[in-house]
């Protein structure tokens, strides 16, 4: 029996390092274990532009997929990149044993984020307001208990604030293709984070047969509560 490869894909906004309380674990467990930062973010900032969209973060999870020539994939998608690991299944079924959408947009054939949680247009239309309209600034701090995406120690938003970067509108606009069968094939677990709830964001019903498991905290748990969300992706072995 081969042991699972880990490949976590971040969210809007974010790079490769919020899961960097998470990797060490799944480590220690014996697994091999990814966490790159998808084209704009991270190492790779300096790329970000108009043209940088849905499908380029779709072809950066293949591209390492492929050339780490990985198979047996637990692919993790937190928040938008649903979208990213869904469209990455579709085109590689056969290298992902699991998918894990992690608090994250789930969407259907032929959708994109705006059709999945409407409430993204109105980030557009800020964007749109505002300086070259092709670029979303992250997501201000709210008050607590909802803080900078679910996160309010001190320390912890500092830190997540200094990794954050614009994210592309291309990103929110594109569609998604989900028209491989065999794809429908791979097992799905969605872990849901329920506490403090933003107002206008909805979650979609999961469809029946697939597993459903929740942590009692804000959208980023992988920083707000890595070891509890490491042992639900181990609970998948």
């Amino acid at each position: 029996m081969t042991t699972p490869t880990y490949l976590l894909v971040h969210g809007a906004w974010h790079d490769g390092r919020c899961w960097e309380r998470v990797v060490p674990r799944l480590a220690t467990a014996g697994h091999r274990v990814f966490a790159p930062s998808l084209t704009g973010h991270g190492d790779k900032a300096h790329l970000l532009g108009p043209e940088v969209g849905l499908d380029t973060h779709v072809d950066d999870i293949v591209g390492l997929i492929l050339e780490e020539d990985l198979t047996d994939v637990v692919l993790v998608g937190h928040s938008y990149a649903g979208l990213v690991i869904s469209g990455a299944a579709n085109r590689i079924p056969d290298r992902i044993a699991h998918l894990v959408y992690l608090d994250a947009m789930v969407p259907r054939d032929g959708e994109s984020a705006i059709d999945v949680m409407p409430v993204t247009q109105f980030l557009i239309d800020q964007a749109a307001a505002s300086g070259p309209g092709w670029r979303i600034p992250p997501l201000p701090e709210q008050p607590p208990p909802l803080g900078l995406f679910g996160v309010t120690d001190p320390t912890d938003v500092a830190w997540l604030r200094s990794l954050l970067t614009d994210e592309s509108v291309r990103c929110l606009q594109q569609p998604v293709r989900l028209d491989n069968p065999a794809a429908g094939a791979i097992p799905r677990t969605h872990i849901h984070c329920v506490a403090h709830q933003p107002e206008g964001i909805t979650r979609r019903p999961v469809p029946a047969g697939q597993r459903v498991w929740e942590l009692p905290t804000g959208h980023d748990c992988m920083i707000t509560m890595p070891a509890e969300l490491t042992d639900l992706l181990l609970k998948l072995d």
